[in-house]
């Protein structure tokens, strides 16, 4: 079922909207005693008398995620999606890390049992697991004819585990490089080295992710993480971390609030998301640069999955709601407040239409050069990922 294209008129006004906003992403993260999440939330248990699945839906996301207006409290292009559809999107921002939150719901998923949510963004490499367990259901293409024309080309078998995208579409493709504080290091941050200068000791940080983390020390050591290797490739990184952080030189492991050591200045290099650091020069000035080195950087998908709890008229509606977003206009809404990489063709000239400057950066809309430098962590067994996570957060001492 295609939904109707948006009216230009409606999404102009979501765009004066957002740009009337004091407000920005980052300054909501550190201050907003209530946040999105919690509204979602409170939106929710008011549905009691509705039917779930008949009168509305519900999506699990990760934080600052989806446009938001702080001042009105709303997401604006779900909004405009719940009052056209006839249904209501519930939409909770509960995803803080992929394995904590599948833990939350791994009981059910094993079961096949409702999980509370309709559809969920975990990463690609935890939709692998869920693949490979047969926890999740096949789309039906017949109602995203937008995800069909517009998902972008290289996306439809970057996951190695879902040749085709018949389980997993993505919502959006975070990318990692280097980052440095441009006052504080001059030289730059270009190789895995650079990380290793006396002084920048203690000034370090690198990502509680182990694929982004790994991944680049790897590339970085002439290993190609989309291909073969093994132990021996994987031990030799590992050996690099633990002698960084034995030694003092890398002083921060953060997962998403490593933003706020780069903020503070107590880290002035680091392993880094693209679009935190494009919202952290959109609140602070162009006090950092990132890069994706010529080794490589990562990138992967955040992407929406269907439980097998999920009923066929929820799943139905999930669909719909996906091929809304996969509305090029739809999309640069939502693109220009993540400020990652959007996975929807179209996006920039959209943007470029309603006069968003986002459409000109480089980190958002990476060029061929930098696209070819952005490379996919392979597909992990389920051996060889219980034996590189437990090595990686034993180093890390998470």
């Amino acid at each position: 079922m295609a939904m109707r294209e948006p009216q230009d008129s409606m999404i102009r006004d979501l765009v004066n909207l957002i740009r009337g906003q004091s407000m920005s992403r980052r300054t909501l993260m550190r201050g907003a005693a209530l946040g999105a999440a919690g509204i979602g939330a409170l939106s929710l248990t008011g549905c009691s008398s509705s039917k779930r699945g008949e009168d509305f839906i519900v999506f699990g996301n990760w934080t600052f995620y989806l446009d938001y207006l702080q001042e009105s409290k709303e997401f604006p292009t779900l909004e405009a999606f719940n009052e056209q559809a006839g249904f209501t999107v519930k939409y909770l921002e509960e995803i803080d890390d992929n394995n904590t939150f599948y833990g939350t719901i791994k009981d059910q998923l094993a079961t096949g049992k409702d999980t509370g949510y309709d559809v969920i963004a975990f990463t690609d490499w935890m939709n692998a697991r869920l693949i490979r367990a047969g926890q999740i259901q096949e789309y039906d293409y017949n109602n995203m004819p937008n995800v069909t024309a517009n998902l972008i080309d290289s996306q439809w078998d970057a996951l190695d585990a879902d040749e085709g995208r018949k389980y997993t579409v993505p919502w959006q493709l975070p990318a990692s490089g280097f980052v440095w504080n441009t006052e504080e290091v001059p030289k730059g941050i270009y190789e895995l080295e650079d990380f290793m200068r006396p002084e920048l000791k203690g000034k370090v940080g690198v990502l509680s992710e182990m694929r982004d983390t790994m991944g680049m020390i790897m590339q970085a050591q002439g290993v190609n993480v989309t291909g073969e290797w093994g132990d021996t490739e994987f031990d030799k990184a590992l050996e690099w971390l633990d002698d960084g952080l034995k030694s003092g030189q890398i002083g921060q492991v953060k997962g998403n609030s490593y933003t706020q050591d780069l903020e503070r200045g107590d880290t002035l290099a680091a392993m880094a998301w693209t679009g935190d650091v494009v919202m952290m020069n959109t609140d602070n000035g162009p006090l950092w640069t990132l890069e994706v080195p010529e080794s490589g950087g990562m990138i992967t998908a955040d992407s929406m999955t269907v439980p097998n709890g999920t009923s066929q008229e929820a799943k139905a509606k999930v669909e719909e709601m996906i091929d809304y977003y996969y509305d090029p206009h739809v999309q640069a809404q939502v693109a220009d407040y993540v400020t990652f990489v959007p996975p929807v063709k179209g996006t920039q000239e959209a943007m470029r239409e309603l006069g968003l400057e986002s459409a000109e950066n480089p980190l958002i809309f990476p060029d061929d050069e930098m696209s070819k430098r952005l490379v996919n962590f392979r597909t992990l067994t389920p051996e060889e990922e219980q034996k590189y996570e437990t090595a990686f957060q034993n180093v890390m001492g998470l």
